[in-house]
């Protein structure tokens, strides 16, 4: 009688990548200066709905803050609530 076993391995990976001008700003949630996006970028940086990243904005799980008229979120808060929602 033959014994088996299964292994199974999962992996994560995260991918950034910046343009020539990154645009920082202050983050007062953050306490600090961060990278920011603005919301019409964020389908460029991940497969997000836009609905589920403004949930997230209305949720205050997203650090954000409007300068000239467009709102930019904090990369770092985006990326601390992805991590939150785990693999799909």
């Amino acid at each position: 009688m033959s014994k088996e076993t299964k292994i199974t391995i999962e992996t994560e990976s995260l991918l950034i990548l910046r343009g020539r001008s990154s645009l920082r700003a202050w983050c007062q949630d953050c306490a600090s200066e961060a990278e920011m996006i603005p919301l019409d970028g964020v389908g460029v940086i991940s497969n997000l709905a836009a609905t589920e990243v403004e949930a997230w904005i209305q949720s205050d799980d997203l650090h954000h803050v409007i300068a000239d008229g467009a709102l930019l979120i904090c990369l770092n808060s985006m990326l601390k609530r992805i991590r939150k929602k785990g693999p799909a």
